[in-house]
């Protein structure tokens, strides 16, 4: 019984510590300037790109299109409007990639993307659904400068 007592004391002191620790690393103004919650969570606007209605064949107007589609999304990587993207492999529902938008709301996802020149050709269309995750999501960014040796 005593061995019980001081087991239970043990795990309520490293609980404890565990608390306080984690208190500690709490950093609100860091939490604010990424516009998390209090559970370090926000939402965004998820978009899965599938085929659109114009079947435009393979040459060179369509990789202009293409071109202009990963420019795009570049400019809205560094403004802080697009923290993930990313293509499919072949898949069954035909899914050809995918961006989370750090907007509000989905009437603000549908006005990014016409400036998207696939989306805005019919080329590809999009699927959006609010979303909610980590607030710290488009961190990941400014470490995928410091990996990236050929951009695409």
């Amino acid at each position: 019984m005593k061995r019980l007592i001081l087991l239970s004391f043990l795990m309520a002191i490293c609980v404890s510590q565990y608390a306080q620790l984690a208190q500690k690393e709490y950093d609100s103004t860091l939490a604010k300037s990424y516009g998390a919650d209090e559970y370090g969570m926000k939402h965004y606007v998820l978009v899965m790109l599938i085929p659109g209605t114009n079947n435009l064949e393979k040459g060179a107007e369509r990789d202009s299109l293409f071109r202009g589609h990963m420019k795009n999304i570049g400019r809205l990587a560094e403004s802080g409007q697009l923290v993930l993207a990313g293509p499919f492999e072949d898949n069954v529902r035909s899914y050809r990639g995918l961006f989370i938008l750090n907007v509000k709301s989905i009437a603000d996802a549908k006005d990014l993307l016409q400036s998207d020149p696939v989306i805005k050709s019919k080329v590809l269309d999009a699927e959006l659904y609010e979303w909610y995750g980590t607030a710290a999501l488009g961190e990941y960014l400014k470490l995928q400068k410091s990996i990236t040796k050929k951009p695409h």
